[in-house]
């Protein structure tokens, strides 16, 4: 099989340099972005705010210890998850296998398309082009025979880099390089291979996988390619995506809550946003889950009940949720609270039978409808009236520009 040509493209602390280029008296100085609760931690930082030692997921007081003059910015997710879109519809017109990996980078596969662009090269240089005269953003950019080495050339040169690595040079770059530098090996796995004496990506390819798959399972295989630079797995445009198997949100809380008045109010919230999002694209679940997360943010609670019907109204959400919750002992006060529709089912567009339901299901409708046009909570439940709240302020991982993981951020 012929190596295929595999493109990462890496935003450069994208929501400090969209926050810059929306102000100009930002550039050039170090800024970090952070949530708009009270206890929030820096989401990102500028590159000037990083070279004076301010990190991702720093505590506010630890930032300005390292950095007085650093300027602290409250996120705007509107504004990122706009630039991603525009960038992702910029990317497609070199080819139409696009994989939105995160809302700051994502995988294209040219092996189609340089028969039209000629080098990846060439391509490469011009999204960095196009991406700078148009948004003002710095983007660094991987070339590789596959995902995996892609996104590892990627993070080489930044800010503003382009690194190949060819086929040939696969076994060179691998052999020294720590095994902490691939993506998908975390900081735990990378302690359990160090204490197996495997310290490189060299070492990692060439250990034995009978050992690896007795330390690690099924995924002893995998590992060994990885090790070695091997990676078949496709570059997955939206369409292509396997079905969503589930829809949820989780909300941190401002602060500590332990009344049950207080619970109440934030779970009906995240009910809400659930049921809007499975009702958009038509879908109802039969099992809800509810996760809470207390105080020390180490220990948690959860639980899940399936029901004898599908729903996807907020309302029967809801109660679901509450089930759950009286069957939990909170022994702490709570932080963090998720709640999760799964086990799916693509629904019609036929409405209910009986009256009562018909009704109720035109009353959602023509709320959903005018939260859409108007903004979330525009139209809501009285009782969320009062709540400080407005959703989620963190854009979820599966965040995509399209479809159902298009979460709605605030």
């Amino acid at each position: 099989m012929s190596p295929r040509t595999i493109l990462h493209l890496d935003m450069n602390a994208f929501f400090a340099s969209v926050e810059q280029q929306a102000n100009p008296e930002l550039r050039g100085r170090p800024i970090a972005v952070i949530g708009s609760g009270g206890r929030t931690v820096i989401t990102t930082a500028s590159y000037e705010a990083r070279k004076l030692g301010v990190k991702t997921g720093m505590a506010v007081w630890e930032a300005k210890r390292c950095c007085p003059e650093i300027t602290l910015v409250v996120g705007d997710n509107r504004k990122y998850t706009w630039t991603s879109s525009r960038i992702v519809e910029m990317m497609k017109e070199y080819t139409p296998l696009v994989e939105v990996f995160s809302i700051d980078e994502a995988f294209l596969d040219l092996t189609a398309s340089l028969g039209i662009f000629g080098t990846p090269e060439r391509v490469a240089y011009l999204l960095k082009a196009r991406i700078r005269h148009t948004f003002g953003l710095l983007c660094s950019i991987g070339i590789a025979p596959n995902k995996l080495l892609a996104k590892l050339a990627s993070d080489m040169h930044k800010p503003d880099g382009l690194t190949i690595i060819r086929p040939e040079d696969v076994s060179r770059v691998m052999e020294h390089l720590p095994v902490g530098e691939l993506c998908g090996i975390g900081r735990k796995m990378e302690r359990h291979l160090n204490l197996m004496s495997i310290y490189t990506c060299g070492e990692l390819g060439r250990c034995d996988v009978t050992r690896l798959s007795k330390k690690f399972g099924i995924i002893g295989t995998r590992l060994k390619e990885m090790g070695q630079g091997l990676d078949n797995s496709p570059v997955a445009p939206l369409e292509a995506e396997d079905e969503v198997k589930s829809v949820g949100h989780s909300m941190t809380l401002r602060q500590d809550i332990s009344r049950r008045e207080d619970i109440l109010k934030y779970l009906l919230q995240l009910c809400e946003m659930v049921g809007r999002r499975a009702r958009r694209y038509g879908v109802s679940g039969r099992t809800v889950t509810l996760h809470i997360r207390f105080a020390d943010f180490y220990s948690g609670a959860g639980r899940q009940e399936t029901l004898k019907r599908a729903v996807n109204l907020s309302n029967d959400i809801y109660r679901a949720a509450v089930a759950i919750l009286d069957t939990l002992e909170l022994p702490q006060p709570v932080r963090q609270l998720g709640v999760k529709l799964s086990n799916l089912e693509y629904q019609g567009g036929q409405l209910p039978l009986f009256p009562d339901e018909r009704k109720k299901h035109e009353m959602v409708c023509a709320m959903d409808e005018v939260n859409n046009r108007f903004g979330d909570f525009t139209v809501t439940f009285g009782s969320l009236l009062a709540a400080e709240e407005k959703g989620s302020r963190v854009i979820s991982p599966a965040w995509r520009p399209e479809g159902i993981r298009n979460v709605q951020v605030l």
